[in-house]
């Protein structure tokens, strides 16, 4: 019996974005993997963000990740709030994920993603600002899970001693 090869480590930097009417910003993404129940590709939504360049701490990351692809590099990144280790299969190339997240609250709702599928190696199907409670009752598969409960504390001002750790869903 041979051994799997195991997956490449990706260490990212995440940003939990959130606008003053407390939505949080997410990217629809086409998995190049996983199929829906109707056999098309799966869709999922993620926060903005992505890997660590040679030099880079999380949230230098973070910065440069958000100026990327919503075209806010001016916004302060808060504290690290939650993070999510683990094999992660949807985008093209799966990866051993160690996920940093961090708070992020813009003053307003402006963003530009007109660079957004540019710097993507997965199809991009667009993104948008959700309402919490939208997000909860929408039935529409966001990474990771636990992300829309995790933002509602953070809305009503819980912010965790410790990142509180979030898991992949199944699939």
């Amino acid at each position: 019996m041979s051994t799997p090869t195991p997956l490449p480590i990706r260490h990212i930097a995440r940003a939990i974005v959130l606008d003053p009417q407390d939505r949080i910003l997410l990217i629809a993404y086409a998995s190049v993997h996983a199929r829906g129940p109707d056999g098309e590709p799966m869709r999922f939504w993620f926060m903005p963000g992505g890997g660590l360049e040679p030099g880079e701490d999380h949230v230098t990351a973070c910065r440069r990740e958000l100026e990327e692809e919503i075209g806010r590099g001016d916004v302060e990144i808060g504290p690290q709030v939650a993070a999510c280790d683990g094999p992660f299969h949807l985008f093209r190339q799966s990866r051993d994920a160690r996920e940093r997240y961090f708070l992020v609250r813009l003053p307003d709702d402006r963003v530009d993603t007109s660079r957004l599928a540019e710097t993507e190696d997965n199809p991009v199907i667009g993104t948008r600002w959700w309402p919490l409670e939208d997000l909860r009752a929408s039935g529409e598969h966001v990474e990771p899970a636990g992300l829309a409960d995790l933002a509602a504390a953070l809305v009503a001002g819980t912010i965790p001693r410790e990142p509180h750790v979030l898991t992949w869903h199944d699939h």
